[in-house]
């Protein structure tokens, strides 16, 4: 636009100047002046109307950024004043109310579900109604057949073996770890489980020593697997009765601290029952014992309604069931769905591992129930160990034995 009128204006200076010379009988020198003087008036003339208009869009710029400068700051000023009047609020009597509102709807929602189960109940025969699920018992105890004299005399031959029973994966059924197992030689080649010469009550001498005996397998299983570039996770047994003697426990202590390369290779199964019953002292213990990287397993868990994230903090990271219960009675475990307990327990970092599987078609049911971890006689049971990652039992056996003299 500028273009055209700076245009127009050179046009008309240069008819001036033609005017002038054609019919006002201008010399040259004086049309080219009245030219040139003309085409200036008109520059300034259109420059001057030029910066008014740029003056008017600028002052109208600089109102439009005041008016909504002051709509800001009224803006401002009612947040602020609404700030203030919620710091003036007492919020503590509105949650009472929040909370006695939340009580009441928690109440009728009971009564309506109770009244639902009732006319359910009417609905229902007498005949096929179920009888109402009591309280899964705890297993009875069953006492050892082998007397623990003839424990102490085995164990001071040295007859103790500790093989290894793998937790498999699923569906692979690959490796996951291997649970050392306690297991006893007698006379004619015949082997005693654990559940067969170790006491239930008194003979904390005896657990001890096996305690004491399988962690030094372990170390040695694990340090010679990282030696062939292997690694391996080993659940190790562990008694109250090595968490409440001094001395077993700290040789426990200094064993992991000599060997803290693979001690969190270590994990330390415990049931959950002695779990549950551990005195100050021995929680104390347990917690020193994950202070130089080992870690819990609970065993024979009877109900998974625990605070996980609490027991996380005390260094559980696995918690096993039995798959009988697990698969026929999930509510007496959980009140979660059963396909959702090994997803809830892996958002804690824990492990869910089922044991007893004895037969397929409890695995196709774990496998579709989400659980990655299983073992049972039906997948694996206890063996000796490779005979390249076997320890040198004798010699470990006789130290524990000193040990405790």
């Amino acid at each position: 636009m500028q273009v055209i009128v700076y245009t127009f204006v050179v046009l008309a200076a240069l008819g001036v100047g033609a005017t002038a010379y054609f019919g006002l009988a201008f010399s040259p020198v004086e049309a080219g002046l009245a030219a040139f003087v003309f085409a200036g008036l008109g520059i300034l003339s259109i420059e001057r109307t030029l910066r008014r208009r740029a003056e008017a869009r600028l002052e109208k710029a600089i109102e439009d950024l005041s008016r909504l400068l002051a709509t800001d700051a009224q803006a401002g000023a009612v947040l602020s004043q609404r700030v203030n009047q919620l710091a003036d609020q007492d919020a503590g009597k509105r949650l009472q109310v929040v909370e006695a509102d939340i009580s009441v709807l928690g109440t009728v929602i009971r009564q309506v579900a109770e009244a639902v189960a009732e006319i359910e109940e009417q609905r229902t025969p007498s005949a096929s109604r179920p009888a109402p699920r009591e309280a899964a018992p705890a297993p009875e105890e069953i006492e050892p057949t082998i007397p623990p004299d003839a424990v102490r005399r085995a164990l001071a031959d040295d007859r103790l073996a500790v093989h290894v029973q793998p937790v498999l994966t699923l569906p692979q059924r690959r490796v996951h770890g291997y649970d050392l197992v306690p297991r006893l030689m007698l006379d004619g080649g015949e082997v005693a489980e654990p559940q067969d010469f170790l006491p239930r009550n008194g003979g904390e001498d005896i657990r001890r020593q096996v305690d004491g005996a399988s962690l030094l397998e372990a170390i040695a299983i694990a340090r010679r697997a990282r030696s062939a570039g292997q690694t391996v996770v080993l659940f190790v047994p562990l008694s109250r009765a090595t968490l409440a003697d001094r001395m077993s426990r700290e040789q426990h202590l200094s064993s992991l601290e000599a060997n803290r390369t693979i001690a969190q290779s270590v994990v330390f199964l415990l049931a959950d029952t002695d779990w549950q019953a551990l005195n100050e002292a021995e929680r104390i213990g347990a917690g020193q014992l994950v202070r130089v990287g080992a870690t819990f397993a609970l065993g024979a868990v009877r109900s998974l309604r625990s605070d996980i994230a609490a027991l996380v903090g005390q260094g559980v990271r696995a918690l096993r069931v039995d798959a009988g219960t697990f698969l026929s009675d999930p509510q007496a475990l959980t009140d979660f769905h059963i396909s959702d307990v090994a997803s809830y327990l892996a958002r804690f970092g824990v492990d869910l591992v089922v044991t007893g599987v004895g037969a397929e078609e409890q695995i196709l049911e774990l496998i579709e129930d989400g659980v990655d971890l299983a073992q049972g006689p039906h997948l694996a049971r206890p063996e000796p160990a490779r005979s390249d990652l076997a320890s040198e039992r004798p010699r470990a056996i006789g130290q524990l034995r000193r040990a405790e003299g």
